[in-house]
């Protein structure tokens, strides 16, 4: 980091080198992903019986020609990009950090960092709570009139919109973060209009969990207001 800031003429770069810069970035960002691509290819039958897991006794069905290949090659491709990311992230801080300042640096990084931990923490908690009482319920739900047989495309879009929306959910101090600093909206504001979030908290926990479960919902409802909570409480700590 000293370094960057000691140099300069790096933010003085010509249009040129700064254009190679990034194409030698992205160059590199893209050799990553098609290798953990190839990894992901390689590996996606270990991949599958994981993203099954929280599915007990569930048999999954091929309905159509071929669509277990192509969902093994959407799984083998949204691997390769969660797995690349980080790679993808530090290049793209390489790229943007000569042409800071030191105070824009001192919030971009860590807003970026937490914000792609933020996004895996969602996931996990998801994969791990989230989707297996969802999961519960919907094969419970008439398993004593119909046996539960799924075709695993339609499972894995279920799973991936799922998980998507829950790292997505997770992001949440990080927009209020960004709001404050850049005083479009004070932290006393957020805290005073928790009547209207608690309400669209409950909206959202209810699109996000499938089932009519009131327990998943009130616990992704509570989720979604620490979150909310927390970012209140860390923009306030930043701007006093």
């Amino acid at each position: 980091m000293k370094q960057i800031y000691e140099k300069d003429k790096d933010k003085y770069m010509p249009i040129i080198e700064h254009l190679n810069e990034l194409r030698t970035r992205i160059f590199f960002s893209f050799i990553i992903f098609i290798i953990a691509s190839i990894i992901c290819i390689t590996y996606t039958k270990e991949i599958a019986l994981i993203l099954q897991k929280p599915a007990i006794g569930i048999k999954f069905l091929q309905l159509a020609p071929g669509e277990y290949l192509f969902v093994s090659i959407k799984l083998a491709f949204y691997s390769a990009i969660i797995i690349s990311s980080p790679f993808i992230l530090y290049q793209m801080l390489q790229f943007i950090l000569p042409g800071l300042t030191r105070k824009e640096s001192l919030y971009l990084i860590p807003i970026l960092i937490s914000s792609v931990i933020l996004f895996f923490v969602g996931t996990f908690f998801c994969y791990t709570f989230l989707i297996p009482i969802t999961l519960k319920f919907l094969i419970s739900y008439g398993s004593e009139l119909i046996e539960p047989l799924w075709s695993f495309d339609e499972y894995f879009n279920f799973v991936t919109i799922v998980m998507l929306s829950t790292g997505i959910c997770f992001q949440i101090p990080i927009i209020q973060i960004i709001l404050g600093i850049t005083n479009i909206i004070s932290w006393k504001t957020m805290l005073n209009k928790w009547k209207y979030v608690m309400f669209i908290a409950t909206v959202t926990g209810a699109i996000i969990t499938p089932s009519t479960d009131p327990i998943t919902q009130i616990c992704m409802t509570t989720t979604i207001l620490i979150l909310y909570f927390s970012g209140i409480i860390i923009l306030k700590t930043i701007k006093t």
